[in-house]
């Protein structure tokens, strides 16, 4: 038992769930992924297809929804390592890239979950601060970091059952649908707060649509290398796909739209501000607070995993605690900035995207193409090979093409650099040259072997093509 009677998650760790804890429905995963999709965080994404595309709300509809659905596709096509063998993602990992070879993207998910949890602490932080006002001047800010992050620990000892059947289920999600039907009614029915549908932020035309489509999809992309270890609590593939797909589409897309629409509809320079702008705050900031938290949980929570990949005997709880504190720092500091967006959250996001997209599209491409959904409970432990070099060959390409295709990431590496002549995303072309090239190199044969010559058989020699354990 943890601090106040609440029980410790168990320590599965990286081995496969056991049948009995494999008992999450499709609506217990709609709600799930529902919840992890909606946020302060993805209202102020949202924002940013205003504030840096400068698109109309039309053509936020279409971005929001092709991108989230996309995201969403992909995301559950990476859950079935979760729903089918029951191990976390990161395991899932080893017969494509090795058990050493997981430790790269398991050192690079510990990075990002951690920037993550950063930024979901400083963004509660910083609207509970619009809420309470100031009452410990510049230290109310930290202050509010430090009883959210105790909070998402608190969350993480419950373990992922028992947020989502105790706290979601029955409380975190209706309070979040009641903030997003209020914050709808304000912007489109009252009569106070006109709001055209081909409005543009600026004058002049929008931003590329496509590139626009790659910010939303980097929402969805940046949970795939944890859905695994949620996933794995489902009754079967199925209910996680359905869940997943239905859940994660409807709630990125209604909240990239709110985010947009804020922006639009009051000229504030962030969505928080926005909502506060139609006299809201005190109301719907509470209550997608509520629900704020289980994104950061499910953050240290996946972060411990990670960690597991690399170290099997370290406790979840140690990485917990250490990945919470570190996050409380950073967002401590963030809060010094006063504004989320002039750190970089939109090169963050897109970050996220040029390491993890190409990857993605090397492990769905294993999964569905190279090995049809054909693995031996041995590959993620005993028999998986120390190192596979062929995804990493055709990894690196796919991060390559997509740093070459976002102008702002360029950008951030070269000040100087003025833009591309071609806008055309970066999430679609990355993904299917990494999964295009890793397909080709599997079914490449590499060297052949000389086998030693039967003895049986006079003057003959033996020969055979062999493809190594790479």
């Amino acid at each position: 038992m943890g601090p106040l009677g609440i029980r410790r998650p168990p320590e599965w760790g990286v081995d496969p769930t056991p049948e009995t804890v494999r008992i999450l429905r499709t609506f217990d995963l709609f709600v799930f992924w529902s919840s992890l999709a909606v946020g302060l965080l993805v209202l102020i994404a949202g924002s940013l297809l205003v504030i840096t595309f400068n698109l109309t709300l039309w053509e936020t509809v279409v971005v929001a929804f092709v991108g989230s659905l996309i995201g969403a596709l992909v995301l559950a096509g990476a859950g079935v390592f979760g729903s089918k063998y029951g191990v976390p993602m990161m395991v899932g990992l080893r017969p494509i890239l090795g058990t050493k070879g997981s430790w790269v993207p398991s050192a690079v998910n510990i990075f990002q979950l951690v920037g993550w949890t950063s930024f979901e602490l400083y963004v509660m932080g910083f609207a509970a601060t619009a809420i309470s006002g100031s009452f410990l001047g510049g230290y109310t800010t930290p202050f509010w970091i430090i009883i959210f992050s105790i909070v998402v620990v608190v969350l993480a000892l419950g373990g992922p059952i028992a947020v989502i059947k105790t706290w979601l289920e029955k409380a975190a999600i209706w309070l979040i649908l009641i903030s997003m039907v209020v914050v709808g009614y304000f912007i489109f029915a009252h009569p106070a707060n006109p709001i055209s549908w081909g409005t543009r932020a600026q004058p002049g035309g929008s931003g590329s649509l496509l590139l626009a489509i790659d910010l939303v999809i980097a929402m969805p992309i940046s949970w795939w290398p944890l859905i695994s270890d949620f996933n794995r609590f489902a009754k079967n593939r199925m209910s996680a796909a359905v869940g997943t797909i239905s859940g994660y589409t409807l709630a990125n897309f209604l909240f990239y739209f709110l985010g947009a629409a804020l922006i639009l509809a009051t000229g504030a320079v962030d969505a928080i501000a926005g909502i506060a702008m139609l006299g809201l705050g005190s109301f719907v900031l509470p209550l997608i607070l509520v629900d704020e938290t289980d994104n950061a949980f499910a953050d240290v929570y996946s972060a411990a995993l990670s960690f597991q990949n690399i170290r099997k005997k370290t406790k979840q709880l140690s990485v917990i605690v250490v990945a919470t504190v570190i996050s409380l720092g950073v967002a401590i500091y963030l809060s010094g900035t006063n504004e989320l967006v002039t750190f970089g959250y939109e090169n963050f996001l897109l970050m996220i995207g040029a390491l993890f997209v190409p990857l993605l599209g090397i492990v769905l491409a294993d999964f569905w193409l190279v090995r049809k959904g054909n693995y031996s409970i041995g590959e993620f432990y005993s028999k998986s090979p120390r190192v596979r070099w062929r995804p990493f060959a055709a990894w690196i390409p796919g991060i390559i093409l997509y740093y070459g295709l976002s102008p702002s990431l360029v950008q951030a590496l070269f000040p100087s650099f003025q833009g591309l002549p071609y806008t055309i995303g970066a999430s679609v072309p990355s993904f299917l040259l990494s999964a295009l090239l890793y397909t080709v190199l599997s079914r490449l044969p590499l060297h052949t072997k000389v086998i030693a010559p039967d003895p049986k058989l006079t003057g003959v020699t033996a020969r055979g093509t062999i493809k190594p354990g790479d």
